[in-house]
């Protein structure tokens, strides 16, 4: 059986996103729970409490995909790259306004679209040959 390339960075990136949300807890003690500044996680990232929620839920969504099979990991990937893409884009414009909640900086924007090149590049462009079980 050959490993799905979908699979292995949804397992890969679930486990970085897993990570970052429990270690941003660390440096939001005093944080509000969506303040629109946080703390700073690495010394650049700048998190709230709901921001970290964030990263454990889309880990966890990331994580059981890739331990699933190539056609969740493929949509769960493309989605979530999806919405990476939009946060990466829409964060430049509230950032310094009420309306970030996530308390997002310039590092967040830049990995959020990193995060979704690769998130989207894979899964649109990897595992093109899976199919469901259901017999044609």
């Amino acid at each position: 059986m050959r490993t799905s390339p979908n699979r292995l960075i949804a397992t890969v990136f679930g486990a970085v996103y897993v990570l970052v949300g429990l270690l941003g807890f660390a440096v939001t003690g005093s944080v509000g729970f969506i303040a629109t500044e946080g703390g700073l996680l690495l010394g650049i990232f700048e998190v709230n409490p709901l921001h970290n929620v964030a990263h454990l839920l889309i880990g966890a969504a990331l994580l059981l995909a890739g331990l699933s099979n190539a056609m969740a990991a493929k949509a769960t990937n493309s989605t979530i790259g999806a919405v990476y893409l939009l946060l990466g884009i829409v964060g430049f414009f509230i950032a310094g306004t009420s309306l970030n909640i996530l308390a997002l900086n310039t590092a967040d924007h830049f990995l959020h679209l990193a995060s979704a090149i690769v998130l989207l590049g894979v899964g649109l462009t990897a595992d093109k040959t899976v199919r469901s079980h259901a017999t044609v």
